[in-house]
């Protein structure tokens, strides 16, 4: 046992390895203190961890009212007591005192029900509880954006969805569906947040050292997730947008949208801005998209059904699918055309006067 002094607080810790960092996370592991005297400190269990903790964890410390803060692993009450905040122990879930656990039988909170204006149902994991609480403030920090700015509320509810939400679920033990799947998956943040933990047959059973380089990783992976939601997925509603406004300028049926660039990501975008301007249905749906690649050669991609959805609204003919180079041009009639692939999803041609051709054949189709 090594004693130190930090901030006129002495506390008990096991040294780390030298070997390991704990990299900007301070460290205790502890069983007993002397209070904390003012010292804010965040609460979560010891021995084996999950996801969803080293996540909750990692979110508070990105905050800088919590940057500091001091984590306690332990699982008895007295010290638990103690803590500024709890998250994953303690048996439970009281906002105002910032204890943030899900284990005990009266809680069934999802995302919907302490926020009936989300449509998420899936129970919260310690994880999710901390999210949905600090979630806006965590992300308008990290953009330099205020808390009340679409950006951070749009932001939000991607991150929740494309990323906490599967965290949740899976602490949990809710499965993504139904009977038995087709097969597992096995890489996700989760599974190897799992890995970092002591085997069970290693001679040194020190679960500390893999629970910072677990809050490394989720914060880590958090972090990119809000970059890429805030400064490039964001970024391209604009361009959805302007497109969809001068659709009939591409083509006169309106049913076809072109980007300046490859690489947008579009879809979700399309979606949301079709039902703001009232172009849900067969008549007033965009069906493909055209643009070119990095090598500048021009494709054309249908729209699918749903955002991540492998149906198409109208996929491309079939007698092209599959089909390269030559024999396209023959089966296409359509000088240019380089490829469809077999699913009829997308295409490409030399020209963009090419690929227009493509899209006129295809739309006959309707």
């Amino acid at each position: 046992i090594h004693f130190y002094k930090r901030n006129l607080q002495i506390v008990t810790t096991r040294l780390l390895p030298l070997h390991c960092s704990a990299s900007n996370f301070s460290r205790i592991s502890m069983s007993t203190t002397n209070g904390n005297s003012g010292k804010i400190t965040i609460g979560t269990h010891n021995g084996s961890f999950h996801c969803d903790e080293t996540l909750a964890c990692s979110l508070l410390k990105l905050l800088p009212r919590y940057a500091d803060a001091e984590i306690v692993r332990s699982r008895d009450l007295a010290v638990l007591d103690t803590c500024t905040l709890v998250v994953d122990v303690g048996g439970v879930f009281d906002k105002e005192r910032h204890r943030y656990d899900h284990h005990q039988k009266t809680f069934s909170h999802s995302m919907n029900s302490l926020d009936s204006k989300k449509k998420w149902v899936t129970k919260l994991s310690s994880a999710g509880l901390v999210y949905c609480y600090f979630g806006k403030e965590i992300i308008a920090h990290l953009l330099g954006a205020k808390t009340e700015d679409k950006l951070v509320e749009k932001v939000f509810d991607k991150v929740y969805e494309n990323f906490v939400e599967e965290i949740d679920a899976i602490d949990n033990g809710i499965s993504t569906h139904d009977g038995e799947g087709r097969y597992g998956i096995s890489t996700n943040l989760s599974s190897r947040v799992s890995h970092l933990g002591p085997n069970w047959n290693d001679a040194n059973q020190d679960f500390d050292v893999g629970f910072y380089k677990a809050m490394e990783l989720t914060r880590t992976e958090f972090m990119d997730r809000v970059n890429y939601y805030g400064k490039v997925w964001w970024a391209a509603r604009d361009i959805v947008n302007k497109s969809i406004q001068d659709r009939f300028k591409v083509h006169k049926s309106g049913k076809v949208l072109e980007f300046e660039q490859g690489g947008v990501p579009w879809k979700e975008h399309l979606f949301e801005l079709e039902k703001e301007n009232d172009l849900s249905g067969s008549d007033g749906s965009i069906l493909y998209v055209i643009y070119t690649d990095q090598n500048g050669m021009w494709r054309i991609q249908c729209v699918p059904l749903r955002p991540k959805s492998f149906e198409n609204r109208l996929s491309l003919p079939e007698n092209w699918r599959g089909v390269r180079d030559q024999d396209l041009e023959k089966v296409s009639g359509i000088e240019g055309a380089t490829f469809v692939h077999s699913g009829g999803f997308i295409g490409g041609n030399k020209t963009r006067e090419g690929v227009m051709a493509m899209v006129e054949v295809s739309l006959k189709n309707l």
